[in-house]
């Protein structure tokens, strides 16, 4: 008999894992032609599995893409608040993790599948961008007036939503980005 630890530790694992494949098949298919069945090939887990984990498709989707974002918002507050670190660099490294993972062609499909369906994620999609434009705010008061800093991270937000649509791959995201950090912050 499996210790309980070990079993929910191992549960929890798998659904990590199911999440993952669950938001590249989504990313890929959009919400309305991805079917669980699809779901659970890419997870490698039967479809019964699947559907014990999560009991349906918009459930299985909310949980998908907030764990995304709760990851990308909680690596973003990380790396802005490494004060040992530039502001230059923290600021590209919490726009890269926010942002720049979502550039090219994969992060137009993730994008317009959040975008079509807003209502089955609920208000994390509202919340999250702006948590994350107040620890940019913070980060860049700690050297501005907080005024002036809030027109910066309005202008470095604005500048990541172009660049991620303009852009085919990270790298080009996070170079392009960084030369606006650079015009922007010093």
């Amino acid at each position: 008999m499996v210790a309980p630890e070990t079993s929910n530790v191992g549960t929890a694992s798998r659904r990590d894992a199911v999440l993952d494949s669950a938001l590249l098949t989504f990313a890929r298919h959009g919400y309305r032609k991805t079917s669980m069945e699809e779901v659970a090939r890419t997870a490698r887990i039967s479809r019964p599995g699947l559907y014990f984990l999560f009991e349906s498709k918009e459930t299985l989707f909310r949980a998908a893409f907030t764990r995304a974002l709760e990851q990308d918002l909680a690596a973003a507050e990380a790396l802005l608040a490494a004060t040992d670190r530039p502001l230059r660099e923290r600021l590209a490294g919490a726009f890269d993790r926010w942002a720049g993972r979502y550039a090219g062609p994969l992060g137009r499909d993730v994008t317009n599948v959040i975008e079509q369906n807003p209502d089955l994620l609920g208000e994390i999609v509202e919340t999250a961008p702006l948590r994350f434009a107040d620890l940019v705010t913070d980060a860049i008061a700690e050297t501005a007036e907080r005024a002036s800093a809030i027109r910066i991270t309005q202008t470095l937000i604005s500048v990541s939503i172009g660049l991620k649509h303009q852009v085919e791959t990270r790298e080009a995201y996070f170079e392009r980005f960084t030369a606006a950090v650079d015009l922007l912050v010093g």
